[in-house]
């Protein structure tokens, strides 16, 4: 409760005064996903040496809080539920290089301390919470906190193409950095960013390794933790909430096979109101998959009305026989229990004012077959019908969802507070015993920007969900309640 208070009075706090004027414009603010967008840059250069001293420093403080209440606790009987809490103190330090003949450098070093904790017997029941530390550096050090050079990367620029090779973030429909705790997810490899064709964004990228938000090294693609001598090795590796547990470090070092991951995008404005994406993202031998997304923008008086589609084809390359077709290798009820081939589409409106207030209706559906696998936090529902911490691609899943967004700074209520509601209808397969029972989900979210304060910015966020609690599975098992709620409250400021 101290948390919800504290959170509904810094909410409640809106600043006034005077603000940064047009032509002082912050160098460093947050986007709409969470993560940095660099206003200032450093200028180009005509030697090496002042590459670095014309570099620039961009600092972010941030706090984030985490309370999870399971409806029904089971950890006392062996279960997995525990209600569980965490909190990150902590921030980054990026820093730029200047140009020098199309060459540049970056850094971002990352610190993530948890002062007050549960106990370290406890690190494993953490849920939303567990990306505010490594819950492996616990389990063998007692220690909860982390620092690490998530981002250390070299670009070279030429016309409006960048490459960049190293540790960065790279954003595209599968791979996201998600920085909405305390460490972004970031990869190590080469990407390739091009403006070059009027109207049209290229992505490209070879990735060799991934660094999820709540390690502090970098580790497989595609591939869970087995070490049979390490008894916390499921945090190893790849142990994102949807990642594919059959697909294992071990069983993939049989196949000979080394788990890279290769993405092609395209995004293409050329039409006017027309705004389309291609994305085609693979790791050989193992799993692959195609996407295109489309919305178009229809002006109707003081309104917008924009509807989207988007299909996803997951092609089978090998990962099914290694691993099935369940997330969790749980693959009774599959048509295909030894085949990851599937598809999802999903399909949304948006109507939008001129002025303080969006609306949004979305639905999703999953084929009856294999599971999506998409490790790299980047969601396959996302934008359309995922809510905050659900995962709704398993097989046979359909998801109905409605969003409302609204700025009371716009409507001359409240300078600088913005709200969200969503409410998502979350129909799983009841038959299936690897998926979850049905559920309903309220996703609160509330931020609020100072303008007598620049830099600073208040986050709440509440998710609030209730599952069926009498699903019986086609062996007649009673699958487990999935109900609870979230709290969590966040502190940002730049510099």
């Amino acid at each position: 409760m101290k948390i919800i208070k504290l959170s509904i009075a810094v909410l409640m706090a809106a600043g006034t005064g005077m603000g940064l004027s047009a032509a002082e414009k912050p160098k460093v603010t947050l986007s709409a996903n969470r993560i940095l967008a660099f206003n200032q840059l450093p200028p180009k250069v005509d030697s090496l040496s002042e590459m670095l001293t014309e570099g620039m420093f961009y600092g972010r403080l941030r706090i984030n809080t985490f309370r999870f209440d399971w409806k029904k606790e089971d950890y006392q009987t062996g279960g997995k539920k525990k209600d569980n809490w965490a909190a990150g103190f902590g921030g980054s330090l990026f820093y730029k290089s200047a140009e020098y003949n199309g060459f540049s450098g970056m850094a971002g070093l990352y610190t993530s301390q948890s002062p007050w904790h549960m106990n370290d017997s406890d690190a494993g029941y953490l849920k939303a919470g567990k990306d505010v530390t490594s819950r492996y550096n616990v389990k063998t050090t007692g220690d909860w906190g982390m620092t690490v050079l998530a981002q250390a990367c070299l670009q070279y620029r030429f016309s409006q193409t960048n490459l960049r090779a190293g540790r960065q973030i790279f954003e595209s429909f599968l791979t996201k950095s998600n920085d909405t705790k305390m460490i972004p997810n970031t990869f190590e490899g080469y990407t390739l960013h091009s403006k070059d064709l009027k109207g049209t964004t290229l992505k490209a990228a070879y990735l060799t390794k991934q660094k999820l938000r709540d390690h502090t090294t970098f580790h497989h693609l595609l591939a869970y933790g087995d070490d049979p001598s390490d008894p916390y090795a499921q945090y190893t590796e790849n142990d994102d909430a949807g990642m594919h547990r059959g697909l294992t470090v071990s069983k993939l070092a049989d196949a000979g096979i080394e788990d890279r991951l290769i993405v092609l995008q395209a995004d293409n404005t050329s039409v006017k109101n027309l705004k389309v994406m291609l994305n085609y993202t693979a790791v050989p031998d193992l799993i692959s998959s195609a996407t295109i997304e489309a919305h178009y923008t229809i002006p109707v008086g003081s309104f917008k009305i924009v509807p989207g589609v988007r299909y996803m084809n997951q092609f089978d390359d090998g990962a099914g026989a290694i691993g099935g077709a369940n997330l969790r290798n749980e693959t009774t009820g599959y048509s295909d229990p030894d085949s990851l081939d599937s598809w999802l589409f999903a399909a949304r409106v948006d109507i939008k004012s001129n002025q303080a207030w969006k609306l949004r209706f979305g639905y999703s559906q999953v084929a009856d077959k294999g599971d999506i696998v998409a490790p790299w936090r980047g969601f396959p529902t996302g934008g359309f019908t995922r809510a905050m911490s659900q995962y709704n691609w398993y097989a046979n899943t359909k998801t109905y969802m409605i969003r409302g967004d609204y700025d009371f700074g716009k409507a001359g209520l409240v300078p600088g507070l913005t709200a969200m509601f969503r409410y998502a209808i979350q129909d799983f397969d009841d038959t299936k015993p690897g998926v979850q029972a049905d559920s309903n989900v309220i996703h609160l979210d509330a931020i609020q920007k100072f303008k007598s304060f620049p830099g600073l910015e208040a986050r709440v966020r509440i998710g609030l969900v209730n599952g069926n609690d009498s699903t019986y599975d086609m062996n007649g098992a009673l699958k487990t309640d999935p109900s609870y709620n979230e709290y969590r409250f966040e502190l940002n400021y730049l510099f």
